[in-house]
């Protein structure tokens, strides 16, 4: 592909105009010469490179997104892989500290196309997104558009955060005043399907102190404090208008992590009974049964406990955005922090990062310091309940 040439021709062409420009080029130094330089007519277009977007116009993003019953694996490469160093108790004797802590849960899964016939892969970049739903990604000006099926045997929504939608595609359930088609979208049957349109206007994208992208989530809202516990919750990610590149990420990230630091209360699953085996509604134990719901509480980053989650790789002086979310329930209250390393949230310099229940914040790194390193909550219940995984920076 051939190089656009470019000419000395001031904007205007005036006088005053090439005076500026030679005074600033003086004073400045030849930095400035690109603000003077325009293209002559018949240049060629540059080529776009990682730090540039594309120009596009708005676009509707389909994603055909099912919800599917899985048996879902929190240790899939067994109990501890991290080495994470924890007093002898109880649990720990008889070799009970080596099962694997698996249930039964609904998730979300993408496909090709409107069959629900072939799932779609995860993008190797993107399997550590673990127990979560598929990423929706966006642009401010675009459209999101989801084809949802529900493959489970219950009813079933998808709900957006921060993104915006009309009463027909709210998905929850509750008396809004509508009535008819417009509470289509309250409650998705087993087997059936239906199509959600959400907008993403200026207000669902950054805002003043925001960097370039911005996280929010989706979840069933049927039932929503049963059904995140069950499984039903995924990622969005916003980028500022004209600030992604044509896959979608921002053009001044080399690298992006979603971490769901996830409280799964077992016990409050649609599928308690079947999992634990207790003759009550889901959510009863916390009153009836403390110590049985304790354990059956998994405190997990991304639906992986005790270090199951993929490693997380990066290069030194790599541009790192990190994307955080938090669960629903009360004792999501959680305190990401990154080992050997610094970040930037909310404009300022930390190590950690504070979230309350259903948070989502976002946090940008430049990894200095090489090795790998623990990235864990610092409740201490949560840490020792296995809420933590290794990252790796390279030279």
């Amino acid at each position: 592909m051939r190089k656009a040439s470019y000419r000395f021709h001031p904007t205007g062409g005036s006088p005053q105009r090439l005076a500026l420009c030679l005074g600033a080029i003086l004073l400045f130094g030849s930095g400035v010469w690109a603000a003077c330089a325009q293209p002559p007519r018949d240049a060629k277009t540059p080529p776009v490179t990682p730090n540039q977007s594309r120009p596009r116009g708005s676009v509707v993003h389909t994603y055909f997104i099912a919800a599917e019953e899985v048996d879902w694996d929190y240790t899939p490469r067994g109990r501890n892989p991290a080495g994470l160093q924890h007093m002898e108790s109880a649990e720990s004797e008889g070799g009970a500290m080596m099962r694997h802590r698996v249930y039964h849960k609904a998730v979300y899964r993408e496909y090709t196309d409107a069959t629900f016939t072939v799932e779609k892969p995860r993008p190797a970049q993107w399997e550590h997104l673990g127990i979560l739903g598929p990423l929706i990604r966006a642009e401010v000006g675009d459209s999101v558009r989801v084809v949802f099926r529900n493959n489970t045997h219950l009813k079933l929504t998808m709900h957006p955060h921060g993104l915006q939608y009309g009463k027909d595609a709210e998905g929850s359930a509750y008396n809004d005043g509508t009535a008819g088609n417009l509470k289509a979208d309250d409650g998705v049957g087993p087997g059936a399907t239906f199509a959600y349109l959400w907008t993403v206007p200026e207000s669902s994208g950054p805002g003043p102190l925001d960097g370039s992208s911005i996280v929010w989530l989706y979840h069933s809202s049927f039932l929503p404090e049963f059904e995140i516990d069950t499984g039903l919750v995924g990622p969005i990610l916003v980028t500022a208008r004209g600030k992604s590149r044509p896959d979608g990420s921002p053009i001044d990230v080399d690298r992006e992590f979603i971490a769901d630091f996830a409280i799964f209360d077992e016990s409050s699953s649609l599928f308690s009974e079947r999992n634990i085996g207790q003759q009550a509604p889901p959510g009863l134990l916390k009153t009836v049964n403390p110590a049985l719901r304790e354990r059956n509480m998994l405190y997990s980053i991304n639906g992986l406990i005790e270090g199951n989650l993929p490693l997380l790789t990066m290069k030194r002086n790599e541009r790192v955005r990190w994307y955080l979310l938090s669960n629903n329930n009360e004792e999501d209250v959680h305190d990401p922090h990154w080992h050997g390393q610094t970040v930037i949230s909310y404009r300022m310099r930390a190590d950690t990062v504070f979230l309350d229940p259903l948070s989502m914040a976002v946090a940008d790194m430049i990894p200095q310091s090489e090795g790998t390193w623990l990235f864990h909550c610092h409740v201490n219940e949560h840490y020792k309940g296995g809420m933590a995984a290794l990252f790796q920076v390279l030279p």
